[in-house]
């Protein structure tokens, strides 16, 4: 235990105080609960510096008032008559509205000290207290009680340790509240997914919605695609998701969007006897056959559509990287269109991927009735197979 806060702090003496101060600090490092580091703190000035008992105020989300979360030495509760203090009232109040520490070495005989009969009781003297801020934004008060007299000094002690206390506390206050909003969102989201206008986020959105245990990243000015492309990129989601994708960025250029990934392949493994280049080749062709094959019927409609889908297979470490890549077209849509809304339907379905069952369940037709509408689209375009048509009415602008 170290010696009481004196009137007079020699160089040595700060310098102690200050390790003194960082050892409190190092006592909350890497905690996430802002609780905890208001009691570290509060526990470290009582057992480091014998002050009679500390507390930490905590600003409210509106800033209207001040609410106790840690209280060490004398008094622990903090459901007391301090639980809650109004901006601007009494001196912890004032401290965190005007941004002036304050350090007084006769609390009993203070004017706005509520009760002088406690303080002499209880042999209280020194009281110091400290905004705790986070840059320019007060974020709570750090009040200091002492039997005995504390050096003006002690407040240079005060500011080092809410300097950190304070941008440490705003750090997790603001992560406490962006978790809790977006675990908010998350079980409202399963709860009650979307589907009825998932359709109507940025690409990026929907992705993520699909990646979840991806970080995605987003380069490029995102923009409006036609609906069958970002069909497209959904369903490749999705089945990136299924190969447990461990990396994936949207890339948006002038002409084309592009979504690239990394996926671990079945085996992981060189060849035993994979001592010559064949042998190695022959595995890295394999590989690539796999990857596409787990992209099914989606590479067809890659190819329909003017694009790429590309994979390369890292060695070390071992990896496939794939990268699909889809042109874009200009916005043409036509007042002359010939595909009536119902045919524009069922092929905006047929593009994500639905077959002539799930179209005619989803729209409630028959399945007969699909595909006489589909029939009749092929004709009119000129197109001898579904992904034509498909990729001749996007062209066109007509599934936008």
């Amino acid at each position: 235990m170290s010696e009481p806060v004196t009137e007079s702090l020699d160089a040595t003496r700060l310098l102690f105080d200050l390790q003194r101060v960082n050892d409190i600090a190092q006592s909350f490092a890497g905690c996430l609960d802002p609780v905890a580091i208001a009691n570290a703190v509060t526990d470290g000035l009582v057992n480091k510096f014998d002050c009679a008992f500390a507390r930490i105020w905590l600003i409210s989300a509106d800033r209207t008032h001040l609410k106790l979360v840690a209280s060490s030495g004398l008094y622990t509760r903090t459901d007391g008559s301090f639980a809650t203090v109004p901006m601007g009232a009494y001196k912890v109040g004032k401290i965190a509205q005007n941004l002036v520490s304050f350090l007084s070495n006769n609390l009993p005989q203070e004017s706005w000290v509520k009760d002088r009969d406690w303080a002499i009781a209880n042999q209280i003297r020194g009281f110091a207290g400290y905004p705790l801020m986070s840059g320019a934004q007060v974020v709570g008060v750090l009040a200091v009680f002492s039997h005995r007299a504390m050096a003006s000094e002690f407040l240079e002690v005060l500011q080092v340790l809410c300097t950190t206390a304070g941008s440490v506390l705003q750090t997790v206050l603001t992560y406490q509240q962006d978790r809790q909003f977006w675990l908010q969102e998350k079980q409202s989201w399963q709860s009650h997914p979307p589907h009825f206008s998932f359709h109507q986020l940025p690409l990026s959105d929907q992705l993520a919605m699909i990646l979840r245990e991806t970080r995605l990243k987003l380069i490029g000015t995102e923009q409006p695609l036609p609906y069958i492309l970002t069909a497209v990129f959904l369903q490749a989601a999705e089945t990136l998701n299924q190969l447990s994708c461990n990396y994936c960025r949207l890339l948006y250029t002038p002409d084309a969007v592009m979504l690239e990934a990394s996926v671990t392949p079945p085996s992981a493994e060189e060849p035993k006897s994979a001592s010559s280049k064949s042998d190695i080749a022959l595995t890295l062709a394999t590989e690539q056959v796999w990857v596409r094959s787990q992209f099914g019927l989606l590479c067809n409609t890659i190819a329909t559509l003017g694009g790429l889908l590309q994979s390369q297979v890292d060695r070390h470490p071992k990896m496939i990287q794939v990268q699909i890549k889809l042109p874009l077209v200009p916005d043409a849509a036509t007042e002359d269109q010939p595909l009536s809304d119902r045919e524009r339907e069922i092929l905006l379905l047929l593009g994500q991927g639905l077959r002539d069952r799930d179209i005619a369940d989803r729209l409630v037709i028959s399945e007969s009735t699909v595909k006489f509408h589909l029939n009749n689209v092929l004709a009119k375009l000129k197109a001898r197979t579904r992904y034509q048509a498909i990729y001749q009415a996007m062209k066109q602008g007509w599934l936008v």
